[in-house]
């Protein structure tokens, strides 16, 4: 299974979209947001591309209430899991959180196929090797370029194989 991996969004729905759709043509079939969205109607562009999105809520929480609500609205294209997530997409067991030391410690347990954080703007791939064997440690970076480029990851599940793809001006704003 192919997916998208996005964070710190921070309220520009276009650029979030325009990601999402990169994510499409390419294959994806899902969406995972790291965080930091703010406002849930930003998630609208986004989710009109039609591809279900998994999101936590990060440290800038927004409306967490029109979030759930949004969710439950959507019939299962939104799934909000709140602060961090621990879940299983195309047979594998993930984790998601905004913080990246929380993402660390997670992926050092040897308990997920793969972990996923956001926060730093900083895109990174890395494989952390714990007590139980190697976990991929994934960080999209700022799908909104705020103090950084503009990035996101496409993710192939069943390879386990992790690629940060910078992102051009598409969506963004006048």
């Amino acid at each position: 299974m192919k997916i998208g991996v996005v964070s710190d969004s921070h309220d520009h729905g276009a650029l979030l979209a325009a990601a999402v759709e990169r994510a499409r043509d390419w294959g994806a079939q899902a969406i995972l947001h790291c965080g930091d969205i703010i406002g849930p109607n930003s998630l609208r562009p986004a989710l009109a591309v039609g591809l279900p999105l998994h999101a936590v809520h990060g440290n800038n929480l927004g409306d967490m209430l029109s979030m759930q609500r949004m969710a439950l609205e959507s019939k299962g294209k939104l799934v909000y899991y709140g602060g961090d997530a621990s879940f299983s997409l195309g047979g594998r067991r993930l984790f998601m959180t905004h913080y990246p030391h929380l993402a660390r410690g997670m992926a050092c347990t040897g308990d997920f196929d793969a972990v996923f954080c956001g926060h730093s703007h900083v895109a990174t791939v890395e494989t952390v090797t714990g007590t139980h064997g190697a976990t991929p440690l994934v960080n999209p970076g700022t799908v909104a370029g705020l103090g950084a480029e503009r990035t996101m990851v496409l993710g192939d599940l069943e390879a386990l194989s992790f690629q940060i793809i910078l992102l051009g001006d598409e969506g963004a704003r006048p």
